[in-house]
């Protein structure tokens, strides 16, 4: 079996010992190179060509964020960050690495890794390796090229007026998320439910950094509060490590097991929108790994919402909308750049006659 090829980055000897250590031990990976700083890990991925890379963010010379930066412009490759979480600083910094192309991020551990966040994190770079990465044009362009502007399809009649907006994301997501809610114009009329594969360690500086880029309102689901009622839009994320449901006009968040191995889990919420709203709300599945939200989905478009998964052509992995689209569950496929436009025309859609 072909190891997988590992570059490890960090300024600290100890932390690149560690990492060693534990790759060394599972015997699936192969360390090809270490590098000190940024610019060093621009270099020897430029050479060395691994099939993974493991970034810290803060270090001398060139950090973390411009060393991805330059990789993903220049040689795409897989990076999996490790931050320390507590630091607000170095999780807005490590929200910036996702936006720039990294693939995940990890917690960075105080001390020695025990056996639990050892398993994650292998895991983690282990998945992060089987992903494509795309040519990021950020560090090799001020500006990003000018596109024509996108072809949106014609919105039919639906069946009811929609009063929510559902969006499930994993790999690539907050940088899509990111996009979309910059893109939505001023006075779109739903509030969105949003869940992302994050972890208890970073889902504060993800709302923060959603909120700070888009303009919006955007925090954490608080267990038992109202349904956010249509009319401006707004965004409950769920938290790390909790499902967020809806039910009697309320979100709840739970503790149930995890599906497709996660929780919070984009089904989850799915399911329960189509059973509590039924067609009176859109669902929308954008770029990840796995399956997660296809099935949901599927539920969604039964129950008679309208449903949008994003094209293969902007994704940074077509997994979950790939599934829900060889489910049926899709009934829009559009890229990125064309699902603002279309999430509006159908957020402002007239209902049927008698069905509203």
């Amino acid at each position: 079996m072909k190891r997988l090829r590992v570059l490890i980055v960090d300024d600290s000897l100890t932390m690149r010992r560690r990492l060693a250590d534990l790759f060394a031990a599972d015997g699936t990976f192969e360390v090809v190179g270490e590098a000190l700083d940024g610019q060093q890990a621009f270099e020897h991925c430029h050479r060395l060509r691994p099939d993974v890379v493991t970034m810290d963010l803060m270090m001398p010379k060139l950090d973390g964020l411009r060393s991805t930066e330059l990789i993903m412009a220049h040689c795409p490759t897989p990076i999996v960050v490790l931050s320390a979480a507590e630091s607000r600083t170095e999780g807005q910094r490590t929200m910036d690495a996702l936006a720039a192309g990294a693939v995940d991020a990890v917690d960075k551990p105080s001390g020695p890794p025990d056996a639990k966040w050892s398993r994650t994190f292998l895991e983690r770079v282990r998945m992060a390796a089987r992903v494509r990465v795309i040519t990021h044009v950020r560090a090799r362009f001020h500006r990003e090229p000018v596109r024509p502007p996108p072809v949106v399809p014609a919105v039919p009649t639906l069946a009811q007026a929609p009063r929510l907006l559902v969006v499930g994301a994993s790999t690539g997501g907050p940088a899509a998320v990111s996009f979309l809610l910059g893109a939505l114009p001023p006075g779109f009329p739903l509030p969105m439910l949003l869940v992302l594969h994050t972890t208890e360690q970073f889902d504060t500086a993800m709302v923060e950094w959603l909120e700070a880029r888009s303009g919006l309102q955007v925090r954490k689901a608080v267990d038992g509060e109202a349904l956010p009622l249509p009319g401006r839009l707004c965004v409950r994320m769920a938290p790390g490590n909790r499902h967020m449901v809806v039910r009697g006009g309320r979100l709840w968040l739970e503790d149930g097991p995890e599906r497709h191995s996660c929780r919070p889990s984009v089904d989850t919420l799915f399911e329960s929108v189509a059973r509590e709203l039924g067609a009176s709300a859109i669902g929308c599945l954008l770029t990840g790994m796995g399956r997660d939200g296809a099935e949901g989905l599927g539920a969604m478009r039964r129950a008679g919402a309208t449903t949008v998964v994003e094209d293969e052509s902007t994704c940074v992995v077509f997994g979950m909308p790939r599934e829900a689209i060889r489910l049926g569950a899709a009934q829009h496929v559009v890229g990125l750049t064309a699902l603002p436009l279309l999430l509006t025309a159908l957020a402002r859609a007239d209902a049927r006659e008698g069905t509203a």
